[in-house]
């Protein structure tokens, strides 16, 4: 009976942390066009990680604000860095560096949802940058690392290219 009744605990509270999850993020945390399909999670201008530098993850384990007069182009995105020599980290390795799933959040992606990422809300996990709408869904993300980038693997080829608002 204790086991029934812990194993009907853990499913209700699991589903209710689930629906608790969906509403941190508000409908402002979406990605800047709801209505575009791109893979990539851009600003008005075409820029990523709305300027962030994103070698500056894994060389100085911080977000940094790039700068205009340091970019580089990749795969459609402008991306700004720090200075010269961050940019011309990227330039030499690009898919090293590029945030996963278009700078979209890795949890939101394993609910399947594109949510905005945050760039000052991220972890660096097996040499790759992943961003996550909120420190509220990062705690929840962290919870199971493993677990949910498994899920966001699956995922995001069925969400990659629909619009945030149709998901």
């Amino acid at each position: 009976m204790k086991t029934y009744r812990f194993a009907r605990r853990t499913l209700l509270a699991a589903l209710i942390g689930g629906t608790a999850l969906v509403a941190l993020a508000p409908q402002a945390a979406f990605a800047y066009d709801e209505a575009s399909t791109s893979v990539l999670n851009l600003d008005k201008q075409g820029v990523a990680i709305k300027g962030y530098d994103p070698v500056a993850y894994f060389t100085e384990g911080a977000a940094r604000a790039g700068s205009p007069r340091f970019t580089a182009t990749h795969k459609g995105a402008t991306y700004h860095f720090a200075n010269a020599a961050n940019r011309d980290a990227f330039k030499a390795k690009p898919d090293q560096y590029e945030p996963a799933y278009g700078g979209f959040c890795a949890m939101g992606v394993a609910l399947d949802k594109k949510l905005d990422g945050d760039p000052q809300v991220w972890r660096v996990v097996d040499g790759r940058l992943y961003l996550n709408v909120n420190k509220d869904v990062q705690v929840r993300w962290l919870e199971d690392v493993p677990g949910n980038l498994k899920k966001a693997e699956a995922e995001w080829p069925l969400i990659r290219n629909k619009a945030p608002k149709d998901l």
